[in-house]
């Protein structure tokens, strides 16, 4: 088959040739501080509503559906790992019509899924909330949150399809500016509909929604737009079998590994919701509005890390289809390296100045600070570890191993928190001892993937292959 290769635009990164350090870490910070952005959606909703609204328990309500809306979202996020991979193998191997239709298949599974999604969370918010044990204070306002949330979810899939597919080519500067615009307008919807309006929970949660829509009308533009392989036209939005059984193979194991890790975070926040209903004082959540706080923060640190994942995937995904193992094996060991430094700065800075940022989101509550601060601690203190696994996980699922790390995941980091909860957990009823799952389960879950991907290296040929037949256009 004669394959086409595709002349790169100003925005993509060129990931098969040239020095490889200086790529992944401009690849990672527009990643990151793409991935920031959508963190300051939330960030925004907590901050404002902590500052500005009338209610003393708005901060806890937003913050008690953090775990359930990651549990969603992170599904279709594993899923658009597929579509991220079959990419890079197109673009690596210069297959044209490959790479069409896995836009246009992907994209269609996008509305599809977000529709679903947003169907079931419409009708079921409150049963939810109920079966994660959300305390009487704070369950009315945040069924009220998350229905309003789940109507943005066609909005958010298409997004986040949509941005895996320029992210394989190398372009994030794209999504990073598309999403820019968006987050400003979420930040200034919040204070209007908080301020102005004084609609409070809502407010924050249409101001959200309206964020979304935006950004996924700038990314459908963008690909409708697009004049090489990764262009996007509407009458051609159909479902390709062969294609979407290829994005299932290797996205579906990272979408369950995903959602395994929310039902994981899903328990621990019905474990906090414990300590509010158990030992909180009648209509207040000091323990949710704290836990609350530190995982917005931490969600910055592990954003930053969760990037060299994407860079590990798609920069070994183009290599490896074009028969450059040695360059996937010294993606490795730049992304390892990369992550290390981040997270001992990220998360030392989280810990120095841990209370004033909790601070922010909690202004004057003096017990939530104190118990998201000890939060902030344990996890931040240890980041490095999740940073490794990382990595790990994106190097396996770039050479097209994406159960291997379900796999290992399952066991590895839901498996146990699952038995730290319900064992260790249970017996101390321990704030500390609920938040210590995290870094015990990272340091099993690399020992097993760091086996698996040194067996799979062993199969990989010990010299390159000439793949790629480059033709101009």
């Amino acid at each position: 088959m004669l394959h086409i290769r595709k002349r790169r635009t100003t925005y993509e990164i060129d990931m098969l040739n040239g020095p490889l350090l200086s790529k992944i870490i401009r690849f990672s910070v527009v990643l990151t501080m793409t991935n920031v952005l959508q963190l300051l959606y939330s960030a925004a909703d907590l901050i404002v509503i902590g500052r500005f609204s009338g209610s003393e328990t708005a901060v806890a309500a937003v913050g008690a559906t953090n775990a359930l809306v990651s549990l969603i979202v992170n599904f279709f996020i594993g899923l658009s790992v597929g579509v991220s991979v079959l990419v890079a193998r197109g673009y690596g191997t210069g297959n044209r019509k490959s790479v069409e239709q896995v836009v246009h298949t992907s994209m269609t599974v996008a509305l599809i899924c977000g529709l679903i999604v947003m169907t079931v969370g419409l009708c079921f918010s409150k049963t939810f909330l109920v079966w994660m044990g959300t305390s009487e204070a704070i369950l009315d306002q945040s069924t009220l949150y998350l229905m309003i949330y789940f109507i943005g979810a066609p909005f958010n899939t298409i997004y986040n399809f949509g941005a895996s597919i320029l992210r394989s080519t190398g372009d994030t500067k794209r999504p990073f500016y598309f999403l820019s615009l968006a987050g400003l307008v979420n930040v200034v919807l919040n204070l209007i509909f908080v301020c102005i309006f004084h609609m409070d929970v809502a407010g924050v949660a249409i101001a959200t929604v309206v964020s979304q829509m935006l950004s996924a009308v700038l990314i459908l533009i963008c690909l409708m737009k697009q004049d090489g392989m990764c262009r996007f036209e509407i009458r051609k939005m159909r479902i390709h079998g062969e294609v979407l059984g290829e994005i299932l193979r290797i996205g579906l194991p990272a979408s369950i590994q995903n959602t395994l890790f929310s039902i994981s975070a899903v328990m621990v926040q019905s474990s906090v919701n414990f300590f509010d209903v158990t030992y909180a004082a009648p209509g207040t959540a000091p323990y949710t509005s704290g836990s609350s706080a530190a995982n917005n923060i931490e969600g910055f640190v592990y954003t930053s890390l969760n990037s060299f994942q994407h860079a590990a995937m798609s920069f070994t995904g183009q290599n490896y289809a074009a028969g450059k193992y040695n360059r996937t094996r010294k993606i490795l060991h730049c992304c390892i390296f990369s992550s290390l430094i981040v997270a001992l700065v990220l998360g030392g800075a989280a810990i120095l100045f841990g209370k004033q940022l909790l601070s922010i989101y909690v202004p004057g509550d003096a017990e939530a600070i104190a118990y998201g601060y000890q939060r902030l601690v344990v996890l931040c203190s240890t980041y490095a570890l999740c940073g490794f696994m990382e990595v790990l996980v994106g190097q396996l699922r770039g050479l097209g191993r994406s159960m291997v790390p379900m796999l290992i995941s399952v066991i590895g980091i839901c498996g146990l928190r699952v038995f730290w909860i319900s064992v260790v957990f249970a017996m101390t009823h321990d704030w500390i001892i609920l938040f210590l799952s995290y870094p015990v389960s990272w340091i099993i879950t690399i020992a097993a993937q760091f086996i698996s991907y040194y067996l799979i290296q062993r199969k990989l040929p010990k010299h390159d292959m000439d793949i790629l037949q480059e033709q101009p256009i």
